[in-house]
């Protein structure tokens, strides 16, 4: 997994609307919460993306954004978003070309590890928190985040 210091490797994925997206991009206003995770409509990958959704009102007053990355498609990750009504961007890597980058496939590439990385404007990782099973690690890191 990438350390805080390291360069963001710059990528561009298709979006829940199939439209190209790319880091530099969603850097472009404000530091980024890019988080991993293994599969759309799992009962521990909801909870994270609705904790996140929860957060949004605190994430749009300050200077974060957010991006999910999973290897789920375009349309899967639609229907996920508009079931649970998140705000946010959700990526599709669907080869983990991007989780392979960022060194968070599992155990011999299969599936994702569950991660979380803040990387600020100039693309730098300036934080990062790895817990596969741990949502909350996860969401609290982000609340701390928040609270910079």
């Amino acid at each position: 997994m990438l350390r805080p210091g390291a360069r963001a490797p710059e990528f561009t994925l298709p979006d829940q609307d199939g439209e190209p997206v790319s880091l530099s991009a969603l850097l472009r206003e404000r530091k980024l919460i890019l988080y991993f995770y293994p599969a759309d409509f799992t009962p521990g990958c909801t909870r994270e993306a609705c904790a996140i959704r929860d957060m949004h009102s605190d994430l749009g007053r300050s200077d974060l954004t957010v991006a999910g990355v999973s290897p789920q498609t375009p349309a899967t990750h639609r229907a996920f978003r508009a079931k649970y009504e998140l705000p946010f961007t959700l990526l599709s890597d669907a080869e983990k070309s991007v989780a392979r980058l960022y060194g968070v496939t599992g155990p011999f590439s299969l599936g994702l590890r569950r991660a979380t990385f803040l990387i600020d404007a100039e693309g730098i990782i300036r934080d990062a928190v790895r817990a596969d099973f741990r949502i909350g690690r996860h969401e609290a890191f982000i609340r701390a985040l928040l609270s910079r």
